[in-house]
């Protein structure tokens, strides 16, 4: 038999979807409050929200004869007919807060407008309306929660402790201090305050009041625009990571979201820039056309759908390398750097190609004389003018080298002229220390430069740059691979062959089933390239992942074992040289493993370590 529900359980089943815990409760109302406008949100809980929730603001306030209307499921100021939802601006929109909050709760609503001589107060329990009086009140709503599932108490079982319920509340309200810097927001549990958000509409600023992690005072603020859509927000350098995305959130159009989009456009944004398994620190807030995503997927409106992910995702990407090439947010001295694998730090002793020793004893650094050589003065400084020169032609050259990578993918980070916003034209080479580090400097900043780490990202985009042409670099075997496959993988030759060519390989069929590779790129070995056609082969139907995975690999390793290494001394002109080819390159801030190839130390952090200054 068919039966109409009374509206008393079916207020309670809709609750259901909207209110999950108290920190649903507290998301719908500190949401609304932003909505009418409020500078100023105070939320007060006890008990984790479970027996008292306030919150509190100065915004417009509800009419006091719509305040009852308030409550009636699907009542809204926000949206009017079904085409509002293609441009959903305001935080809330189904109109179903209220109404759900109120029919497991025993909720009371005092509210005024400005133009109103006194406000209204509201007393509903369990979705019936007690009380509906005029009241004194300043501008501005508050409401209060309490008793939270008294009506159901079955539901009042899943929630967990006082603290683990009170965390999820300091978490939303954290995220929503930072989307919105402009309002001063005001966390109470139990009596004492957790937090005051400032208010003065700066991002950082909110960040480190409500966080107070010492190392956010160093988060790089984020700003970028491309015609409709616009980032902002604030990142670490590729210096400060943590071993969990949990310190990356995301924001869209003022919403706090859960969005794999736009934590792969982070993720992509550092790419090279840091070790795998560490995450960057990310408070980004992306404002496009509501007409470009879809919030009404689930009521708790955390999941948001865009039109076109790729193009989100490379807009974060693009914004957060431009940043990071700013001079600013380049890795300190004083900042931690996460620590690195010994396969990662491994620094093979082959001599350099690109870097010719030179025999003669007496070429070493400026700072590698022994004690008892001596110096001549005059042509030191005859060394260092040229050297001065020289490093004007640093500019011309990184036009000349942008035309090697053309034809780059993306899943190389080869783009020159992305990453240039930091001029290696302005430094002015010091010598060296330990034989490891050149010493360097520019108008405000003393740097040290990792000359293993700088060759290695040399040598790994000049592979790269070889490894994209459209001629490849192919090495000849005196004896050719010969690889069987079965019928099956033979009728799908047309598709895979050019493939393996397109990487390097010389390879051609040689009969029924059988083909023969006389030539292998010139980043494998013997031994690797044939174990990695037959790896190829196996598991030819993810070929894309294989392929890139694979190839990436050979070139940071070809490019580790090619590098000058550690305590190698070089001579002043090999520095130079050094410094030239680093800043040709695409991304000349980190090695191939993600280690920063240099690290600044600005001049008011030296003369503030001498006390010259606070």
């Amino acid at each position: 038999m068919i039966r109409v529900l009374s509206k008393n359980v079916s207020d309670k089943i809709a609750a259901g979807e909207v209110i999950e815990r108290p920190v649903s409760i507290v998301k719908e109302l500190a949401e609304n409050s932003i909505d009418a406008g409020a500078t100023s949100v105070t939320v007060e809980i006890r008990n984790g929200g479970k027996t008292y929730i306030r919150v509190t603001d100065n915004g417009c306030g509800i009419d006091p004869d719509e305040c009852s209307t308030a409550f009636l499921r699907h009542a809204t100021s926000k949206i009017e007919k079904a085409s509002d939802l293609d441009r959903i601006e305001s935080l809330g929109f189904r109109g179903e807060a209220l109404a759900s909050i109120a029919a497991v709760t025993r909720t009371t609503m005092i509210s005024k407008t400005a133009d109103s001589p006194v406000g209204r107060r509201v007393v509903v329990h369990g979705g019936t309306v007690i009380e509906n009086v005029p009241v004194g009140a300043p501008e501005g709503t508050t409401i209060i929660v309490t008793d939270l599932f008294y009506n159901t108490p079955a539901r009042r079982e899943f929630l967990k402790n006082d603290g683990a319920e009170s965390s999820r509340i300091i978490a939303l309200l954290s995220e929503l201090a930072v989307a919105y810097p402009n309002v001063k927001m005001t966390l109470i549990n139990n009596g004492e305050t957790v937090f005051t958000s400032p208010g003065d509409g700066n991002i950082k600023n909110a960040i480190v009041s409500v966080y107070r992690q010492k190392e956010y005072k160093e988060l790089t603020e984020l700003a970028y625009r491309e015609g409709d859509i616009s980032i902002r927000g604030c990142i670490s350098r590729p210096s400060l990571t943590r071993t969990s995305r949990r310190d990356q959130i995301c924001f869209v159009n003022g919403r706090v979201v859960d969005s794999p989009v736009m934590l792969r456009g982070i993720k992509d944004g550092y790419k090279q820039r840091m070790f795998e398994g560490r995450y960057p620190v990310a408070f980004i807030m992306l404002e496009t056309e509501p007409g470009t995503l879809d919030v009404n997927i689930h009521p708790a409106k955390r999941e948001v759908r865009f039109h076109d992910d790729k193009a989100v995702t490379d807009f974060i990407s693009r914004a957060i390398r431009l940043t990071l090439a700013e001079k600013e947010s380049v890795s300190h001295i004083g900042d931690t750097i996460t620590s690195v694998s010994a396969e990662e730090t491994t620094e093979a002793i082959a001599p350099t190609p690109s870097f010719k020793r030179i025999q003669d004893s007496g070429s070493v650094s400026y700072f590698n004389k022994k004690p008892g050589n001596q110096v001549d003065i005059k042509q030191l400084l005859k060394t260092k003018r040229e050297e001065e020169t020289k490093l004007e032609e640093i500019k011309q050259i990184v036009k000349e080298e942008k035309a090697i990578y053309q034809a780059s993918k993306d899943d190389f980070d080869m783009k020159p002229g992305q990453l240039m916003s930091f001029d290696f034209s302005e430094l002015r080479i010091l010598g060296s220390l330990f034989n490891t580090y050149i010493m360097a400097c520019d108008g405000d900043s003393f740097y040290l430069i990792d000359q293993h780490a700088a060759h290695e990202r040399v040598f790994y985009e000049k592979l790269v740059g070889e490894y994209l042409a459209s001629d490849k670099a192919i090495q000849s075997i005196l004896m050719p691979i010969i690889v069987e496959t079965d019928p099956a993988l033979s009728s799908t030759e047309d598709d895979w062959i050019p493939i393996l060519r397109d990487m390097g390989f010389d390879i051609e069929p040689f009969g029924p089933g059988t083909y023969r590779i006389n030539g292998i790129p010139t980043y494998m070995e013997i031994g690797e390239a044939e174990d990695f056609v037959r790896y190829f082969l196996d598991n030819i139907e993810t070929e894309g992942d294989i392929k890139n995975i694979t190839v990436i690999d050979k070139l940071i390793t070809r490019s580790c074992k090619s590098a000058v290494k550690a305590n190698d001394a070089l001579a002043p002109e090999e520095q130079l040289a050094l410094m030239k080819e680093l800043a040709a390159c695409g991304n000349p801030f980190s090695c191939p493993h993600g280690r920063p190839t240099f690290i600044r130390l600005t001049r008011y952090e030296i003369e503030r370590s001498f006390k010259r200054i606070q």
